[in-house]
């Protein structure tokens, strides 16, 4: 009896006694399957919900993009949302969740959020994303054979960003491209946004002032600002534009009268794929392959 309680205690720690002494972390590839489910930590209710991979796919699609898009935009920004999450998974498998369902990760929609979304026009939008999710079923974006970081935002300001501009890690795949297009297309490409003078200090939590003293200190490439002093307080250009809620770190501030006008050109953090670029893209004719070679330098599309 003991010998055999012996044995099924070597059967059952044997592998782990294997990988514990003979298997270095780097040594561990990570292997992907379109079976599999990604755990998504829902932000009203904090349930973990379990979604079939395929599916958190779709939901995203549906949340990150307008369904009205050219279907080889959608086809782009699948791939890309499929791209983002396995990169994710490489750093989440021993955490409780994988993804969050709002812009800290991607935006996911479930299904019955969609129907009560969309109503009596459910059947022939979700039809439409799930085409473009089919279509490229199991596609993702690869450089130098690893999972690149798919990195997305919605407008660029004629041009996307160097990835250490914006986040300070260089990668090679994140160079700063020409996308004037987007100003064909895009109904936020420049924008406006008005406070009065009390509402502004507040947000910023300066000292009251009558007059407005802004000088940009720092700026990307690209125009964004990443320093600025107002009223000689110093600030990044992320937090004016987290404070403020503004649409970009690319912007300039006036005062008139008792209010501070500050007009913005772009939406988003402007690394990687530019959605309204990818629209005006596929406008012109070019394909969802063409456009992710386009925005996402030197990489390759493989599959699951």
């Amino acid at each position: 009896m003991k010998k055999l309680i012996f044995l099924i205690l070597i059967i059952i720690f044997l592998p782990y006694l294997i990988v514990t002494f003979f298997i270095k972390d780097n040594n561990i590839k990570f292997y992907y399957s379109t079976n599999m489910t990604i755990r998504v930590k829902r932000s009203k209710t904090g349930f973990i919900e379990q979604v079939p991979f395929e599916d958190y796919v779709v939901g995203v699609l549906a949340g990150e993009m307008p369904v009205s898009f050219e279907l080889e935009a959608l086809k782009a920004q699948a791939v890309a949302a499929r791209t983002y999450v396995m990169k994710k998974l490489q750093s989440s498998y021993n955490k409780e969740y994988d993804v969050v369902d709002t812009v800290d990760n991607q935006v996911y929609i479930s299904d019955s959020e969609l129907r009560s979304k969309w109503k009596d026009e459910y059947q022939k939008k979700i039809n439409k994303i799930k085409q473009a999710v089919v279509e490229t079923k199991g596609e993702y974006l690869t450089h130098n054979g690893e999972v690149i970081e798919a990195l997305f935002f919605s407008t660029s300001v004629g041009k996307t960003e160097n990835s250490e501009e914006i986040f300070s890690t260089k990668l090679p795949y994140l160079r700063s491209v020409d996308s004037s297009w987007d100003e064909e297309v895009s109904p936020v490409f420049n924008d406006s946004f008005e406070f009065s003078l009390q509402e502004f200090y507040d947000r910023l939590n300066l000292q009251y002032s009558e007059n407005l003293d802004f000088k940009i200190i720092k700026t990307t490439s690209t125009g964004r600002i990443k320093e600025v002093t107002i009223n000689n307080s110093y600030f990044t250009g992320s937090q004016i534009y987290s404070l403020l809620n503004l649409r970009s770190t690319f912007f300039n501030m006036s005062q008139v009268g008792n209010n501070i006008v500050i007009t913005t050109k772009g939406y988003g953090h402007g690394v990687g794929l530019s959605q309204y670029g990818a629209l005006a893209m596929a406008k012109k004719g070019y394909n969802y392959q063409q456009i992710l070679s386009y925005y996402y330098l030197g990489t390759n599309i493989e599959k699951i």
